[in-house]
């Protein structure tokens, strides 16, 4: 199992691998990219997202800054809306449902980092997925 395997299935694993820290790089690029578009490049904005996020609803909003780790694993439905800062630490699935409207600086964190001293002195990092139904 890689450490994406790993990452996604909820286990111990290190983030400096280079495979995790060039799908970070691409989600930070495609980020800055959004998040320096103008108002009225909504259309740019909505191809971001496709590119960045693993699925996409339709009438998707989201005020900048936007802020996640890698992008692919967040799917959101239709009618979603996002007010300014939104942070979305995906190191597992993050399923946000349609007709879901967050206020400003949600933030949603599937990472996590063992409690226990030694283990996380290993650089070893964990996730957990989110689920966030319709409406």
């Amino acid at each position: 199992m890689n450490e994406r395997e790993r990452m996604l299935s909820g286990k111990l694993y290190h983030a400096g691998d280079p495979v995790l820290v060039q799908g970070r790089q691409r989600a930070k690029d495609l980020c800055h990219a959004y998040n320096t578009t103008l108002p009225e490049q909504q259309n740019r904005r909505d191809a971001i997202l496709r590119e960045l996020f693993g699925s996409v609803g339709e009438h998707c909003w989201i005020e900048p800054n936007l802020r996640c780790d890698y992008g692919t694993n967040i799917s959101i439905g239709d009618c979603f809306y996002a007010n300014y800062d939104c942070i979305i630490l995906d190191v597992a699935s993050v399923a946000i449902g349609s007709h879901v409207f967050f206020g400003p600086r949600v933030s949603l964190f599937a990472a996590g980092h063992p409690i226990d001293a030694g283990v996380r002195n290993t650089e070893l990092e964990f996730g957990a997925p989110i689920t966030i139904g319709d409406h």
